[in-house]
């Protein structure tokens, strides 16, 4: 049934502060450059930290210069592009990106890691080896690799999928696979590719046998494809686009009618089984919002329509091109996603020249109970990149097992993993020390991949560039609003 605007409208004027909603992470500000609401706490990081024992101290400067931790806290490098091999015998690809955990077997955790790298494979230095049957597109340097990291800290890393171009986010499926997006719309002719990209894939870390013959699954659409996850009650898939000129989608995919969600079950659908929608919000007066950039304030919050898409396979014109500009809801740097407190958080990396509004970083929450979209955090406009403590650029991001959220930052100058907690307060947990940069030159490579293991001891996240995963121990807490 369709949420209509009067329907939220007269919900929001009953309950009076509009939709409350249920789950671990409330509000949430940034600091010290949060536009935030005046009941809302916002603190620099350190001293955030300080005040009320949010967080775990400032960071430690790292000897060998790779990641600055709070004292106490330890990381292990688990894969570096160009040094350490798979077990085919070459050499670790380049360019890590998204990554998701799973249990694996005799106590293992395997990892699928996104490796992002975009057009020919001359172009690169270290590709996704081509591994015979794992092949979509021989041209495309992309892929995936799979990393089991055993019990003892012994590591094996082997491809996942080849032939794929700009496999920049994706997200885990309820069934324990991966779903890689590839970030791109190169059709086959461009940039040397010999077949169309933008899809997604299924990677499946535990049967190898699952991964030969790859299929794109084209029901989910041919876009920028940046982040997707799954409603494991509903089996929705929602998914972010990367996008600009105009600005990106958020998207809806609903399976067709008696469709059991399971391994390998999406390679067996038809290119054009389901519906595939995108967003369109109004505010609590029922006007209609064209730029999510529009809200200023921590806790606004949209009702929300889907709107069909023409063509998804987007045959002669970009999926987000097919709507004029009040047909739905556009975003700035639609990235990163993850599933969590019955919902899905959504990140809007930043806000710039084609948004109404500026912003460094915002982070929304959907809720598909209530067909609601709230603003959870609120980045201004970083006025200094280079000063430590100061964050901007979110981008991968997950639900922490100890409350509030680790955010991956890729922004200007220096790079952090972050924290932020239900009541607003954030607080540093690394720092990229390899190539710190700064705003004029900007070398410092964005941190990705961030997750943590299942059974919560180890938060995982990758250095983009030259391509290191790593591995953060320490003495995690459940932290205080």
């Amino acid at each position: 049934m369709s949420l209509t605007r009067r329907d939220f409208a007269r919900h929001s004027a009953l309950t009076g502060a509009g939709v409350a909603l249920a789950g671990s992470v409330g509000a949430l500000a940034t600091a010290p450059n949060a536009l935030a609401s005046t009941e809302t706490e916002s603190a620099t990081a350190e001293s955030a930290a300080a005040h009320g024992g949010v967080g775990y101290g400032p960071l430690v400067p790292d000897p060998d210069g790779i990641l600055a931790l709070p004292a106490g806290f330890t990381y292990k490098i688990i894969t570096y592009s160009g040094r350490t091999k798979l077990e085919s015998g070459e050499l670790t690809p380049s360019n890590h990106d998204g990554t998701s955990t799973f249990d694996g077997p005799r106590g293992a955790t395997l990892l699928v890691n996104n490796h992002e790298l975009k057009g020919p494979r001359s172009a690169w230095k270290y590709p996704v080896p081509l591994t015979e049957g794992l092949v979509y597109d021989p041209a495309a340097s992309g892929g995936c690799t799979v990393v089991e990291v055993r019990p003892g800290g012994q590591v094996a890393e082997w491809v996942g999928i080849a032939g794929t171009s700009t496999n920049c986010a994706g997200g885990n499926t309820p069934w324990g696979t991966w779903l890689t997006c590839e970030e791109t719309e190169d059709k086959a002719g461009q940039n040397g590719m010999t077949k169309d990209h933008g899809y997604v894939f299924e990677v499946d870390p535990e049967d190898r046998r699952a991964n030969r013959d790859p299929k794109p699954l084209k029901a989910l659409g041919r876009y920028a494809h940046e982040a997707v996850v799954v409603d494991p009650r509903r089996g929705h898939l929602y998914l972010t686009e990367d996008a600009s000129g105009p600005n990106g989608l958020l998207y809806r995919w609903t399976p067709p009618e008696g469709f059991c969600h399971g391994r390998g079950k999406l390679r067996t659908l038809a290119d054009d089984a389901g519906v595939l929608q995108a967003f369109k919000c109004f505010d609590s007066g029922g006007k209609f919002v064209d730029d999510l950039s529009r809200a200023t304030k921590i806790g606004t919050v949209y009702g929300v329509d889907w709107v069909t898409v023409p063509d998804r396979d987007a045959k002669t014109t970009s999926v987000r091109k097919q709507f004029t500009d009040g047909q739905i809801t556009r975003a700035r740097k639609l990235e990163g996603m993850w599933w969590g407190d019955g919902g899905t958080y959504i990140v809007s990396s930043y806000a710039r020249d084609e948004s109404p509004v500026r912003h460094d970083g915002a982070v929304w929450f959907y809720d598909p109970k209530r067909r609601t979209l709230t603003l959870k955090v609120l980045l201004g406009v970083n006025p200094d990149p280079d000063a430590d403590g100061e964050f901007d650029g979110p981008d991968n991001i997950t639900v922490s097992p100890y409350g509030g959220l680790v955010i991956a930052e890729d922004g200007e100058g220096v790079q952090h993993l972050f924290g932020a907690t239900d009541s607003g307060r954030t607080y540093p947990i690394a720092r990229n020390e390899l190539n710190i940069g700064t705003a004029q030159e900007p070398e410092c490579s964005e941190f990705t991949g961030v997750t943590f293991s299942p059974d919560g001891r180890t938060l995982f996240a990758n250095i983009q560039d030259p391509g290191i995963m790593l591995a953060i121990t320490g003495p995690w807490k459940r932290q205080k609003r």
